[in-house]
């Protein structure tokens, strides 16, 4: 596998760990009192607040994110671009995840945003290498 592939494996991944930080915050509290329900958990998101109602929300941008990204590698590679520099740009777009993730969970709303704007411009330009 070349590291945008992982890298690909990694954008299906950060979502669902995004939550779980969430999700594992809960674990100490009473059934009543926001712990986390497996039986019913879209109701429990609905009652976040706070950091948590932004790490679902930081979760559902990682998976909006993923259709176009994980489009931009393949046809990149499938086009027989230099898998250096798509390599490179998969790296960045992960990287820039991370930070994405982090900025929202500190509500770093323009910070965010700024982002956000920087890891769509880099799947836009492993999309227009293809």
């Amino acid at each position: 596998m070349t590291i945008a592939n992982w890298c690909v494996l990694a954008a299906c991944v950060l979502p669902i760990m995004t939550v779980g930080i969430a999700k594992a915050h809960s674990a100490k509290m009473p059934r009543d009192a926001g712990r986390y329900d497996n039986s019913n958990p879209r109701e429990w998101a609905k009652g976040l607040s706070g950091w948590q109602q932004r790490a679902n929300a930081a979760q559902q941008n990682g998976f909006e994110a993923l259709p176009l990204f994980i489009a931009a590698v393949l046809l990149a590679q499938q086009a027989h671009v230099d898998q250096g520099r798509i390599d490179q740009l998969a790296i960045l777009f992960i990287a820039l995840r991370i930070v994405y993730t982090i900025s929202y969970l500190m509500n770093q709303g323009t910070l965010r945003t700024l982002i956000w704007g920087a890891g769509l411009a880099t799947s836009i330009a492993l999309l227009l290498m293809a």
